[in-house]
């Protein structure tokens, strides 16, 4: 029993590490042959969890040797615009200047039912209000609403707004990120004389938000004074 559990922490660890080396993608962004190194990766990596007697490495080497085909297809898919359109297809439009493309929706094998359901989940409601939909290769579309439903920006509204640059969280839970305070343009000793002003000790600090203009804000844990 004590060796089936070894087994399975080393693979579990040694599968995080193969996933992290694919790359930080979700699974709805996806690309084809991602998904499926995704997928046989985890039907070999559970043959020797289940079945004590075959050795470790039968499932270590098919899992690296699938990571080194991922990791070279995907320097090639960057190389060459042609691989590239080979493995993950091309972006197909399906809808164009406000009409729908059936014929590429028979294509996609696309149903009206499903088309709606992904333009929905883009906050868009009505059919009427779309000018162009793209379905990408990772399977989401890109909507493009008509001129007289879209949301006006500032730009067009003739409105100034200043840039407060990026915020990110520079404390959770009271520990002190580093590379958030980095990514904001701000420095350790600013985020400490912040807490220092506001006479917040670090460890009573559940999240701390900073920008680069140097606006805060401050969430304490519960129970602290």
């Amino acid at each position: 029993m004590l060796i089936s559990v070894l087994r399975t922490v080393i693979l579990y660890a040694f599968i995080i590490l193969a996933i992290r080396l694919m790359g930080k993608r979700q699974i709805s962004d996806m690309q084809p042959s991602e998904l499926v190194v995704t997928l046989v990766v985890s039907d070999i990596a559970s043959l020797p969890m289940q079945n004590t007697s075959q050795p470790l490495l039968s499932g270590v080497v098919p899992v690296l040797v699938l990571v080194a085909l991922e990791v070279a297809v995907s320097v090639l898919m960057m190389k060459s615009r042609k691989i590239r359109r080979l493995v993950c297809g091309s972006p197909v439009v399906v809808i164009e200047d406000g009409k729908i493309l059936q014929n590429q929706m028979r294509r996609l094998r696309l149903t009206t039912d499903d088309l709606c359901a992904q333009l929905r989940q883009q906050n868009v409601f009505s059919l009427s209000d779309v000018q162009y939909c793209i379905m990408e290769t990772n399977g989401t579309v890109s909507v493009l609403e008509k001129p007289d439903k879209r949301v006006p920006n500032a730009k067009e509204l003739g409105i100034s707004v200043d840039d407060n640059k990026t915020e990110a969280v520079v404390i959770s839970d009271g520990e002190v990120l580093i590379k958030s305070i980095e990514l904001c343009g701000q420095t350790k000793e600013a985020v400490f004389n912040i807490l220092e002003k506001n006479n917040a000790k670090l460890e009573d600090v559940f999240i701390m938000t900073l920008d680069g203009k140097g606006d805060y804000s401050i969430i304490k844990k519960d129970g602290a004074k």
